[in-house]
């Protein structure tokens, strides 16, 4: 599992409670005008696409992967992005998403579905394709369906499932008129059921708890997608797919698609060596391949931080100029004669660019310690600038840059409304007078409990490492605490230290060239500044404590210090410099904070799932289906019989009676309008709870050969496998989308 991603369906199932009189209706309540109904995506997908005419036919496809993953059935607690890529190509979905993250009835595989009874019980009749068949020949029909919900009912404790959501609630399953009707009777209302049945796999494989939990990880003999598995093979890291003879739809136009697996932090050495042709990239990737393509393809990035375009040292904030060359003997490789190589390979690509579907959020651990405390947490929540960090992110990368304002949709999504203005916008005063209430005052032992906080703030496990003697306070691994550098939180450090030399060690690079790592979101949005509902402030008429901005705040004799724990390791830079702009952030208010990175592999299972953190970063991928998807990791967390609590996905700890009613509700009812108003007002009690901080939606940056025709950053929208090809010779991308 990626510390920067984590799977809304994976498994992985103090607590803070809000009182129902502390949350006025009037501004938890959701908006749900046309305008935001009708909201588009924050960025378009950018996909290169071309009529099906202009594309040729044949040809292979290498695509990057992580990693061969360890099963093919994505059931299973570790399925992972390979295997919904694999299985999106292979087997049958019911629905797919569009470009506005909206699921659509897929008509290779239905002609139609639909509630056809809601009393006694809800009824959905499915109507299926009749061409459409698995590659052994047999009809997809209901036997198929019947196998996969006994599978992932729960009810058999035999089949290792990762999860059973809406298919528990199902009664039972039986033919219609045919064998291509399929009707499902639901026991209780169940709103998401278009989640169901995607992916679909044949009775071969869910109809026996043996072959469900071996016979599909490693092989796939019967498929039903455009493309069919012909072979996986872990020692070379690669994973072959080849054009289904018996697919009934459009015929794939690549013969072939290969997804090799190349680590992140070495796809530009594999891009240019001729071994890939698209794979996702970070920022310096990307600005490599920018630079060396020239003005081809894609925009180049801009603006100061951009990688390969820096700006003029000691003058931060200044603009870049478009073009400029990074100097083959600063380059960050073994020798400038393999960096020129390189760039040469490279000047074959172009960055397509878009917003992933997923969030990054900071997440607080109200379980224990300040943090505990909702109105400490509030605080955090109102001194962060959101707007600044999202514009640090993702303006480098030319890309739209405002913050997130849902913990359950992204703006284009039905579900979507900004319900930050539950919580309010940025104020350092507010969080100021939020701390005093809480009783943190001016002052305190600091110094006196600098080595003994260190020690109590470290993260648990053998991965959180101090910084070594000597070692500056930028080193990867170790413990840096913000507000012990013998500086006041408030002062003005331009001044101070005239040089920025102690800024710049401590971040090792300036505010917007360390922000060219991340990602961020668009929408209308509403001032929140001085909106909110009550509860989420300190007592009207509460004074901001004087002189907070000259020194760390106390309490009982204690610094307020909150650990800041991230992952080390490649890919985790950008977490690192948003880490950085947060904590400044903070300082400013009084709070100090503690950095401890931990190694990546252990960061989510030794750390966040374990609760030994205060703040993190890690994010969330959006979801269609926000009712069914996101209630385990909004969930109030619930005591189990040995005293510890079960959390599910709800990592922060800070849950509340009437968020989970709200999901409740949501999922039980069949009208759709309601179900979006529930989530709506669902999320605005998950603000006010301040236990996680959406941040910005994440860039996704994706390298291509530039005749690569229908595919790239696909943003929402579930790819089109049998789309995908190399544009003929003459061919151009049209400016539209093709229409299938």
């Amino acid at each position: 599992m990626s510390h920067d991603g984590v799977g809304l369906r994976a498994v992985m199932r103090s607590v803070a409670f809000l009182t129902a009189g502390a949350l006025a209706v009037p501004v938890l309540t959701a908006c749900s005008s046309d305008d935001e109904e009708k909201a588009s995506p924050v960025a378009a997908q950018d996909i290169a696409p071309a009529g099906r005419d202009q594309v040729t036919d044949g040809g292979t496809l290498r695509w990057a992967v992580d990693a061969v993953p360890a099963t093919l059935n994505t059931f299973q607690a570790d399925a992972d992005a390979t295997t919904s890529r694999v299985a999106g190509a292979v087997l049958p979905s019911l629905y797919r998403l569009d470009r506005d993250g909206r699921p659509q009835l897929n008509p290779d595989y239905l002609e139609s579905a639909k509630v056809v009874d809601e009393e006694p019980k809800q009824v959905v009749l499915y109507k299926l394709n009749q061409q459409a068949v698995w590659s052994d020949g047999r009809e997809i029909g209901a036997d198929d369906f019947a196998a996969q919900w006994r599978a992932l009912s729960g009810k058999d404790s035999a089949y290792w499932t990762a999860r059973n959501a809406g298919y528990d609630r199902i009664e039972k399953i039986e033919r219609g008129k045919n064998n291509l009707e399929v009707r499902v009777t639901f026991s209780r209302p169940y709103a998401d059921w278009k989640s169901l049945f995607s992916p679909l796999y044949p009775k071969d494989v869910m109809g026996a708890a043996a072959t469900f939990n071996d016979g599909a990880r490693r092989n796939l003999k019967v498929t039903a997608g455009p493309f069919a598995l012909q072979s996986v093979d872990s020692k070379t890291g690669e994973i072959h797919l080849t054009r289904n003879p018996r697919w009934w739809g459009r015929p794939a136009k690549l013969a072939e698609i290969a997804l090799v697996a190349v680590p992140r932090d070495q796809r530009a050495t594999a891009l240019a060596a001729n071994k890939i042709d698209m794979a996702d990239v970070d920022p310096e990737q990307a600005g490599r391949i920018t630079l060396a393509a020239g003005t081809r393809g894609s925009a180049p990035m801009q603006g100061p931080g951009t990688p390969g375009t820096p700006s003029t040292p000691g003058t931060p904030g200044s603009p870049s100029t478009p073009g400029t060359t990074i100097d083959p003997a600063q380059a960050p490789h073994p020798s400038a004669a393999q960096y020129t190589a390189e760039q040469d390979g490279l000047s074959g690509f172009v960055v397509r660019k878009s917003l992933e579907p997923a969030y990054t959020q900071l997440a607080l651990n109200g379980s224990e310690g300040p943090l505990a405390d909702e109105r400490v947490r509030r605080a955090v929540a109102r001194a962060l600038d959101r707007d600044a960090l999202a514009q640090a992110v993702l303006k480098p990368l030319g890309l739209p840059a405002v913050p997130v304002g849902s913990h359950l949709a992204l703006a284009g999504q039905q579900a979507y409304a900004d319900n930050s203005g539950a919580l309010g916008g940025h104020d350092t005063k507010e969080a100021q007078a939020l701390l005093l209430d809480a009783g943190w005052v001016p002052g305190g032992p600091v110094k006196e409990e600098k080595k003994k906080d260190k020690e109590k703030g470290k993260a648990a496990g053998p991965e959180g490492k101090k910084a070594a003697p000597g070692a500056g306070p930028d080193s990867d691994d170790g413990t840096y605490i913000v507000g012990e550098d013998n500086k006041p939180a408030g002062i003005d450090r331009a001044k101070a230290d005239p040089a920025g030399e102690s800024e710049r060690q401590r971040t090792n690079h300036s505010d917007e060239q360390t922000a060219t790592r991340f990602d961020g979101k668009r929408y209308a949005r509403h001032d929140t500044r001085q909106g909110g509902a009550p509860g989420a402030y300190a007592p009207k008429g509460t004074a901001a404590p004087a002189g907070v901005a000259s020194g760390v705040l106390a309490k009982d004799g204690k610094p307020l210090t909150l650990r800041f724990v991230l992952p080390s390791g490649p890919g985790s830079e950008s977490l690192s410099t948003v880490a950085d702009h947060i904590s400044r952030m903070l300082e400013r208010i009084g709070i100090r904070t503690e950095t401890t990175k931990v190694a990546g592999d252990s960061y989510f299972k030794d750390h966040i799932a374990a609760g030994q953190y205060d703040l993190a970063l890690y994010s969330w991928p959006a979801s269609a289906f926000p009712a069914t998807d996101a209630r385990p990791i909004f969930a109030k967390p619930v005591p189990a019989a040995d005293g510890s609590l079960t959390v599910e996905q709800n990592y922060t700890r800070v849950g509340t009676d009437q968020v989970d009613q709200l999901f409740d509700q949501a999922i039980g009812t069949l009208d759709e309008d309601e179900e979006r108003a529930l989530v709506r007002k669902a999320d605005a009690r998950i603000w006010a709870a301040a236990g996680s901080i959406p941040l910005y939606q994440r860039p996704q940056l994706t390298a291509v050969r530039p005749n690569l025709a229908n595919a790239g950053s696909f943003g929402f929208q579930t790819p089109l496998y049998e789309d995908m090809g190399f544009l003929k010779k003459g061919a151009k991308p049209s400016a539209t989308p093709s229409t299938p």
